[in-house]
């Protein structure tokens, strides 16, 4: 070989060498980090997730790098994993980035299914007239939400005898799939009314003071771009208070449907007195539900709550808050920054796996600095006036307790989804 060929031929040997030494260090970090995953017990998505077929990837690196969150999805043996599952937040950027169409998105794990129900690809129910968009078709994250809500209303637009009826859609929810496909139905004329059981905001509204809402970038219909990234509660219903107003959309507040109708070809919506005659309906309504009990003696006392409201009421108070998600976790480190108080919290797993990172580092943080006292693999046994007793392991530990804080989620509103006809079944991912 000729020292000119020689010459040439190095400096692409060294690129090769590079890249694969890149590759393979990226790799030993994505196998380091699902090996720490599992290890801590952190292997539960929130909510809808990617579920990688292996036979289909060919490692391309795609999906990696359109996920916007850090280290959610790595490289191992030259296929993606789900490398840091409680870090992922539903985006679906990764489906949409796969070249070979390897990615697919699921709910629940194979350990623990999650009750959704029955859609089509255009969000219409089993029921023919009847749409689900947002949380309650399990799609947690904000942006996701709202394109369910559009796209339903794009579906809904496309119905025949449209016209012929008082409405030709009835939105239940002003959340942010509710206001989003309020909106879009502005866009595209229709006669519409959205109903709304509370107040404007949804989930969002009932959320604490301060707490810091995951979204990501999204269209909204007569607005344009939604930039937010990571805000707060506070900021985020100014955003909503701020599009009702530019844009005079009517949402009637305090009006919780009670029935709904099947006719055939349209539907009749009661709600407080009133009813509304509608070719379709969307429901936006949320998972919640009625907020999920811990079945205990004493839970009918005044002083167990299942949300919280204002970390400030609790002042030199003795706190339990009860669960391990981002619900619990944050109301746990926002009483714990109040002059006087003492929390504890209590949950029935050996890790926070499905709350966020941010939210986990933050307990471990006040733990270490004494701040909140964590019982893992603990359940309530009683609540009494001025005490509390949960059992961890075999022991059995009385605290002192003034307040009693319990996130354990809510219960999926099945019995007003089945009085409709709409099917519900519990999905359990690959992943």
């Amino acid at each position: 070989m000729s020292d000119a060929l020689i010459l040439y031929a190095l400096p692409l040997v060294l690129i090769f060498i590079t890249y694969f030494w890149i590759i393979n260090k990226k790799q030993s970090f994505s196998k380091i980090q699902l090996e720490q995953s599992i290890a801590s017990g952190m292997t539960e998505p929130a909510s809808l997730h990617p579920s990688v077929n292996h036979a289909k990837c060919l490692g391309c690196g795609s999906c990696v790098q359109a996920c916007p969150e850090k280290n959610v999805l790595g490289l191992i043996s030259g296929k993606a994993h789900l490398i840091n599952p409680t870090h992922c937040i539903g985006h679906g950027a990764c489906k949409t980035a796969c070249p070979f169409h390897a990615i697919e998105l699921v709910f629940g794990t194979e350990k623990r299914g999650l009750d959704i129900p029955t859609i089509d690809p255009e969000f219409q129910t089993n029921i023919p007239g009847v749409y689900i968009a947002g949380e309650l078709g399990g799609m947690g994250l904000i942006r996701n939400a709202v394109s369910q809500g559009v796209q339903a209303v794009e579906s809904i637009s496309r119905l025949d005898a449209l016209g012929e009826y008082e409405y030709d859609l009835v939105i239940v929810g002003a959340g942010p799939a509710g206001i989003a496909a309020s909106l879009a139905a502005t866009s595209k004329d229709l006669k519409f009314v959205t109903l709304e059981q509370d107040s404007l905001g949804g989930t969002v509204a009932h959320y604490p003071r301060g707490k810091v809402v995951m979204t990501a970038p999204v269209d909204l219909p007569l607005i344009g771009k939604m930039q937010f990234k990571e805000t707060t509660k506070e900021a985020l219903m100014g955003f909503w208070d701020k599009v009702i107003a530019d844009t005079g959309l009517q949402i009637q507040t305090m009006k919780r449907v009670e029935k709904i109708e099947n006719h055939g070809n349209h539907f009749t919506v009661s709600a407080v007195s009133s009813e509304y005659k509608t070719r379709a309906v969307l429901l936006a309504i949320g998972r919640r539900g009625t907020p999920r009990k811990l079945g205990v003696p004493g839970e009918e006392l005044s002083k167990v709550v299942y949300r919280l409201i204002d970390a400030e009421q609790y002042r030199h108070q003795h706190v339990l808050v009860v669960g391990g998600g981002d619900s619990a976790l944050e109301a746990a480190v926002s009483i714990s920054e109040v002059t006087g108080t003492t929390v504890s919290i209590s949950y029935r797993s050996d890790a926070f796996s499905r709350a966020k990172e941010k939210n986990r580092s933050k307990i471990a943080e006040a733990e270490e600095q004494k701040k909140i006292t964590v019982f893992m693999r603990s359940n309530v046994k009683t609540i009494g006036e001025d005490s509390v007793t949960i059992m961890s392991g075999d022991e059995e530990i009385s605290l002192q307790n003034d307040a009693v804080i319990v996130c354990a989620g809510g219960i999926l509103p099945t019995p007003f989804l089945k009085s409709i006809g709409i099917e519900v079944e519990t999905k359990y991912g690959t992943s």
